[in-house]
């Protein structure tokens, strides 16, 4: 599945609800992968608002598809057990 975000669409900056409708993840869950790496840092728009850079998303989602496509690959094919 590829999931792409258009300029025309996608702003430059994305709130944290628009994050997590391109990645199902709980907030917590959002912000502990934020805190260890995983995921992008976001940007201070103000004291208590932040946003994330649309090109960090973009990256990332590439880099998890990318990593899918290898793990399917390196799984062992199965051979049809009905036969």
């Amino acid at each position: 599945m590829t999931m792409t975000m258009t300029n025309a669409v996608t702003p430059p900056l994305l709130r944290l609800p628009q994050v997590l409708a391109l990645f199902p993840v709980s907030r917590s869950s959002w912000y502990e992968g934020v805190k260890t790496g995983r995921y992008p840092s976001p940007v201070k728009l103000g004291a208590r608002a932040v946003a994330w850079r649309r090109e960090d998303l973009e990256a990332l989602l590439v880099s998890l598809e990318a990593a899918d496509r290898e793990t399917m690959q390196s799984l062992p094919r199965r051979q049809n057990l009905l036969q």
